[in-house]
């Protein structure tokens, strides 16, 4: 299920402003995998390939309190693979509720309806995979009735909290990108608070390919130069059709970051330079997996293991200190290819730019 996601820290968290040091004593924002498997067979992740189940259990968080209350972590997001694979999940959201920190769950959606009930109870908000109206969701995802599933599980989620908070996220890629206004009803219809999209990552070692994509496998989610151009029109068309969405939120990005979509495409063409988001994720936010291992962010080294030292530990290990000294996001080559970012800005008005 897992593409990286832009995320946008609501205001109640009430982010404190990181300290200009390497030595992190805020994290803001923690990223965990509950479980490492996935539902779903996404044409754009390997994840649903994997064999062996790990998962993050009630007693590994336990231990891993102090440093979330040393860290000060106000925000938690559950992704992964799927996150409801791991039967103790709702476990996981009460033992962070019950200490004050936001959670939400970045889903597939397969496995809402029947959980609903306890998702409300359990979650502050939701962001569903959304990859497309329902012929083309159902193709990426590779889930007969996808789209269906998750539309009921959105309704079930609403009719126990009306209000509760639902977006969706999209992954741009060869399958959807002439479907982003499509993609906009859809999520509509199915009663969603916004949509927001951001391009198919295509260049990482992220997300069970620790030796990269074969240039056959890239060319199935990558757009060849026609194809960039029809997206190029699918974006300028959303924007000049669909102005009040885009100016009510109900499209999360701006018309400059829906153009950064088109050219992280013409950068894979070498049509133009690849550029960094503007993101300070290493120094404000953490990825935890389900193994334990602790990322800066998806798609960066791993600095530690939760299951050997304590997260704050890791973070503040003399590699995690060298890593943020000499990370130059604009220049770094992974950074350079980034699909997503996370940027805190060190001050009272924390917002995320990706």
């Amino acid at each position: 299920m897992n593409t990286p996601v832009s995320i946008t820290p609501p205001a109640a968290v009430g982010f404190e402003a990181a300290r200009a040091s390497e030595e992190i004593d805020r994290l803001p924002v923690l990223v965990i995998f509950p479980h490492n498997q996935c539902n779903c067979r996404c044409a754009m992740c390997d994840i649903w390939r994997i064999r062996r189940a790990q998962e993050i259990t009630p007693q590994d968080l336990a231990r891993q309190q102090a440093s979330l209350r040393a860290l000060g972590v106000r925000w938690v997001v559950f992704t992964g693979g799927e996150p409801q694979m791991n039967r103790q999940w709702y476990e996981l959201a009460q033992m962070l509720r019950e200490t004050g920190i936001r959670v939400t769950l970045l889903t597939a959606g397969l496995l809402l309806e029947a959980e609903a009930e306890r998702v409300v109870s359990a979650i502050d908000d939701l962001i569903v995979s959304l990859d497309g109206p329902p012929a083309v969701h159902d193709r990426i995802r590779r889930v007969a009735g996808a789209f269906e599933k998750t539309a009921l599980g959105i309704a079930a989620v609403h009719r126990f909290r009306r209000e509760m908070p639902i977006r969706a996220r999209c992954t741009v890629q060869k399958a959807n990108h002439q479907a982003l206004r499509e993609s906009v009803d859809a999520a509509k219809r199915i009663g969603l608070l916004s949509i927001s999209f951001l391009a198919a990552d295509l260049a990482s070692t992220a997300f069970n390919r620790p030796a990269g994509w074969s240039e056959e496998r890239r060319n199935r989610i990558a757009l060849t130069a026609p194809e960039v151009e029809a997206l190029a029109a699918e974006v300028e068309r959303l924007i000049s059709q669909r102005p009040g969405e885009l100016r009510s939120g109900f499209v999360v990005e701006s018309r400059e970051k829906l153009r950064r979509i088109v050219a992280h495409f013409r950068a894979h063409l070498a049509q133009v330079a690849p550029r960094a988001p503007r993101c300070n994720a290493p120094w404000v936010s953490a990825v935890v997996d389900a193994g334990g291992d602790v990322r800066p962010c998806f798609f960066h080294r791993v600095l530690g293991n939760i299951h050997e030292h304590p997260l704050v530990e890791v973070l503040n290990s003399p590699p995690a200190l060298q890593f943020r000294r000499e990370l130059d996001v604009a220049h770094n080559p992974i950074c350079r290819q980034c699909v997503c970012s996370l940027y805190i800005p060190r001050g009272e008005d924390a917002q995320r730019s990706a």
